[in-house]
């Protein structure tokens, strides 16, 4: 049997466009969705504790919509459309606000300082892929190579059970995970970091070593 040589991805503008916006969408549903809970707890006549109950489960859900859509703002959207540079320290901020929790810590070791747009959105990119490495939680370190607008990146992930997440060589590279050559939402976010790369010149390598997970642009 020949190898399964696949083409790379060919997806329209409008195609790529749809399938960014259901990433984001997928990332915002559950904590929009738990404020709408909560306001029918409380709508329901519910008692004092159950009213302080959920109006807790509504800061919280609040707070974490509004840290996932300023990261995606980012990430994915046009922020700062107005200049060509994003300043690294609000980087730092979303990615410290949406990633660390109870079971997952940013180590940021990058300088403050204004970087290309795409180089940027990149960086995010990346540590999106980082945190799908340690679903158990884990550390994320994150330091500069190099410096000025020819800036990369390198990314270590330590965690219990660190591992690639699946097929993202293929999709960084913008070749389809399965046979048919399709990509969907739970896809994109790989294949949008490659894209991201290839824009700003550069190569994404991802390879798991000993106990950790390392992911390098330049």
């Amino acid at each position: 049997m020949a190898d399964d040589v696949r083409s790379p991805i060919a997806l329209e503008g409008l195609d790529l466009a749809a399938l960014v916006a259901s990433r984001v969408c997928h990332d915002v549903i559950s904590p929009v969705g738990a404020i709408v809970n909560g306001l029918e707890l409380m709508e329901d006549g519910a008692d004092a504790a159950t009213t302080e109950l959920a109006l807790d489960l509504i800061r919280k859900s609040a707070r974490t919509a509004s840290a996932r859509l300023q990261f995606c703002r980012i990430a994915f959207g046009a922020a700062g459309s107005a200049g060509s540079a994003i300043d690294t320290r609000d980087a730092h901020q979303v990615a410290t606000n949406f990633l660390n929790d109870d079971r997952t810590t940013i180590d940021w070791h990058i300088a403050p300082a204004f970087l290309p747009k795409n180089r940027v959105k990149l960086l995010l990119n990346l540590l999106l892929l980082a945190a799908g490495a340690i679903p158990r939680g884990g550390t994320i370190k994150v330091e500069a190579v190099g410096e000025g607008d020819t800036t990369g990146f390198s990314v270590t992930v330590t965690g219990l059970n660190a591992r690639i997440p699946p097929h993202a060589v293929e999709l960084l590279a913008g070749i389809p995970a399965n046979e048919q050559g399709t990509i969907d939402a739970h896809a994109i976010q790989p294949y949008y970091t490659g894209l991201l790369a290839r824009s700003a010149a550069m190569t994404v390598t991802i390879e798991k070593v000993d106990d950790h997970v390392d992911i390098r642009a330049a």
